[in-house]
């Protein structure tokens, strides 16, 4: 994404600095070597992401979305920040593990394959075409492999299909149709690297139609919220689903949407963003313990799902660099409390001081989970993400300090 055409209104004093280089210290000097000391796989290819806190391996079946997220990491590491062999040659490691072995016949990406790459799970949506649409373009873009942006583009026209209504419907959902807020969050954001990484020329009409959709329908003034699901013309269904709101999903639409207002100069759109931003952080942050709440219920009612009120990693790297783009376009103060709330609370909770990388499960209080330092929904992506978007957002361009 073009984080460097996001303007700054904002004053990088001293203590921003140290903080720019905090960013990077931790990007470049913990997470990234954490995941290419412990997670490459030598002996069949790809990438182990189910790792415990030293980095042993818990779980050898591998997430193919991970693999293509990883893949984006070190070929987005490789173009905007050090051309580094280390860093091109693990991303080719994936690619070729990705093409090789979790291709179904039929084209559609597998699930989880096992280490060998042997197909164990197939699902309905389409997160892992997304994220392997995602690395492969990032890694044509760095590497100049014209065959990777080419299935880039295949791999990204079926999630659009997907996304745009031309998929079977869940059998739970076939007498009550809805529509989800992930899935066009995720189709604008991976036409956003198509287009800054490989040039895809229909980019800008599916992030038009994504963009139109999340504000005609899930965008609801009247209720300060941004939905979750909806029905198929924005319906509110008053049930657990219906009502449920995911605070961390809005905010990580917010700023794609935020940055797509800079880029288009669209204030209507910012504005807009900016509503997501503080409707769900109102909603979303903990006042009590602070962090931010998985799940919330749109009238406030009783959640079904159990782990509601935990703190996930994922919701708090979002919010980071939501808030941060935000502060940084308009210089409101409002967004820089948000900024540096959220920073607090990660940073002084969710890294290990001892083995390295984060821990990503906490109980409300702050009480950690789970010392997981991977499974096969957190790998390196969100942290590494936000490392390297904050890190740009104030040092301005990537390699200012070194």
């Amino acid at each position: 994404m073009n984080i460097d055409a996001i303007p700054c209104r904002i004053s990088i004093d001293a203590p921003l600095q140290a903080r720019c280089h905090r960013y990077r210290d931790a990007l470049l000097n913990d997470i990234v070597p954490f995941w290419l000391s412990h997670g490459m796989d030598r002996v069949h290819g790809g990438y182990h992401f189910s790792l415990g806190r030293r980095g042993e391996l818990v779980d050898p079946d591998k997430g193919v979305w991970t693999q293509g997220r990883f893949i984006w990491l070190l070929s987005t590491l490789y173009k905007e920040v050090e051309p580094r062999a280390e860093w091109l040659d693990a991303a080719r490691h994936g690619v070729d593990f990705l093409l090789n072995h979790c291709v179904a016949p039929n084209g559609k990406l597998y699930f989880l394959v096992a280490s060998d790459g042997t197909p164990l799970r197939m699902r309905r949506y389409y997160f892992s075409e997304s994220f392997a649409a995602m690395g492969l373009a990032a890694y044509a873009g760095a590497s100049g492999d014209d065959r990777c942006a080419e299935r880039a583009i295949v791999f990204f026209e079926a999630l659009a299909a997907y996304v745009r209504g031309r998929q079977p419907v869940e059998p739970k959902w076939q007498n009550r149709p809805v529509k989800g807020l992930a899935e066009r969050m995720v189709l604008i954001s991976t036409a956003q690297i198509l287009r800054d990484t490989i040039a895809y020329p229909g980019a800008e009409t599916h992030i038009d139609w994504a963009i139109d959709e999340i504000l005609r329908d899930f965008y609801k003034p009247d209720h300060e919220a941004l939905m979750e699901a909806v029905g198929p013309n924005g319906e509110i269904y008053d049930t657990f689903d219906g009502r449920l709101l995911n605070p961390g999903h809005a905010i990580e639409a917010a700023w794609f949407m935020l940055e797509e207002a800079v880029i288009r100069n669209r204030p209507d759109l910012g504005r807009k963003a900016g509503n997501i931003f503080r409707w769900m952080w109102a909603r979303g942050w903990d006042a009590e313990y602070g962090g931010l709440f998985y799940f919330r219920d749109l009238d406030d009612k009783p959640i079904q799902e159990y782990w509601h009120d935990m703190k996930f990693w994922w919701p708090h790297n979002e919010a980071e660099i939501a808030a941060l783009m935000a502060w940084r376009v308009t210089g409101d103060e409002a967004f820089r409390c948000c900024y540096e709330a959220v920073h607090e609370y990660a940073f002084s909770l969710m890294p290990d001081p001892d083995y390295g990388e984060w821990f990503g499960y906490f109980h409300r209080d702050g009480r950690r989970s789970s010392d997981l330092k991977g499974n096969h929904w957190k790998g390196p992506f969100h942290i590494p993400r936000m490392l390297l978007y904050c890190w740009k957002l104030l040092s301005l361009t990537p390699d200012r300090d070194g």
